[in-house]
């Protein structure tokens, strides 16, 4: 059965405005200027995922919190269950950017990662 989407893609400051036809795992994308665009349209619509930013507490650090990401996108229905785990998360300073927080959030494959380094107080 032919679905039909339009999104606004978020991949470049243009916002193309997409149409996205799929059938199954057949899918076409019109309306982007952009290889990334037809790219966006497709995962928008076969796998959706999203990179994931927030904090988390420090300890012993020279701020309450520290600024982290995940590495990579993840599954978009897991978003809400990887932030409780941010939100339980507490980390011992120093920090470095680029250190894992937390290994393979939520079975995703995935790690969170500083994006600020904290040195202890």
């Amino acid at each position: 059965m032919m679905k039909e989407y339009e999104l606004t893609c978020i991949q470049c400051p243009i916002g193309c405005a997409l149409t996205v036809t799929a059938d199954g795992d057949n899918v076409a994308v019109s309306g982007n200027t952009c290889l990334r665009g037809a790219e966006y349209g497709r995962k928008e619509v076969l796998h959706p995922s999203r990179t994931v930013t927030s904090t988390v507490l420090t300890e012993n650090g020279e701020i309450k919190r520290l600024s982290v990401k995940t590495k990579t996108d993840i599954p978009k229905e897991k978003i809400f269950e990887v932030m409780d785990v941010i939100r339980k998360t507490k980390v011992k300073a120093p920090v470095r950017i680029g250190d894992v927080v937390i290994e393979n959030v939520c079975g995703t494959g995935v790690d969170v990662i500083a994006t600020k380094s904290v040195e202890k107080r």
